[in-house]
């Protein structure tokens, strides 16, 4: 039978599906940013060489994300035009979710889901394997190339004889890591700012760091993570304002 899932729940399934697939991978989702939790999880997949299928259709893929799924052989990516489904699974266990496979939706959004098993109720299984395996053959599949990454900017401080890295003027937003301009005193995006502005906690815990976009629990007082203050100091202290 069917069983309901809140958010936990659906992170947790999600993870044991992509764990648990021995011969094929759907993962069905509009919009697409994957965490590095789920990547390390599909990366293992990949060197098993499982056959992991890959459909989105409402954003373009960013750089980063282009070439990682351009280095994993195993998976084959389509874009569907007008998609809003929400399904995950592999040869024996379903998700229909209201979740993206998307950063801030497995981060932030409250979201709901069935799971479905293929020995407990193999009709409805059968059901979602069949229109699954529909919006795979009326999507176009993309040959995915490596894109261009920004390069950084390195500037030297002479005072200190020390290399500083920076970004020309971008940064990430500490929420969603979405590009944003580099300010200290604004480290979120516009979308996100709204989201924190209605309790306005300085101190509520973020996931990336500022200035690399990488996994960092700082905050809206401390948005750079430590390695990049010590790179970065310099600019830091010049942006900071006083508290």
């Amino acid at each position: 039978m069917a069983e309901f899932l809140d958010t936990t729940g659906i992170s947790y399934h999600l993870e044991q599906i992509i764990k648990k697939a021995n011969k094929q991978l759907i993962i069905i989702s509009p919009f697409l940013k994957i965490n590095n939790r789920i990547k390390q999880l599909l990366e293992d997949k990949n060197i098993l060489k499982i056959d992991i299928r890959v459909i989105y259709g409402k954003n373009e893929l960013q750089p980063q994300e282009n070439n990682w799924l351009k280095s994993m052989t195993s998976i084959r990516t389509s874009y569907c035009e007008n998609l809003h489904a929400k399904c995950y699974m592999n040869e024996s266990e379903a998700l229909i979710t209201s979740m993206n496979l998307y950063e801030f939706s497995q981060s932030n959004n409250n979201e709901m889901g069935i799971y479905i098993k293929r020995e407990d109720d193999p009709g409805l299984f059968n059901d979602v394997d069949e229109e699954a395996s529909r919006l795979i053959r009326i999507s176009d599949e993309i040959q995915v190339s490596v894109q261009q990454v920004p390069k950084e900017d390195r500037k030297l401080d002479v005072d200190k004889g020390k290399e500083i890295v920076k970004k020309s003027n971008s940064g990430f937003c500490i929420r969603c890591s979405d590009d944003i301009k580099l300010n200290i005193n604004a480290p979120l995006c516009k979308s996100c700012f709204k989201s924190w502005d209605k309790f306005g906690d300085v101190d509520y815990q973020e996931s990336y760091c500022l200035i690399c976009g990488k996994d960092h629990n700082g905050s809206f007082a401390k948005p750079v993570c430590y390695t990049c203050y010590k790179k970065n100091k310099a600019i830091v202290l010049e942006q900071e304002l006083p508290r």
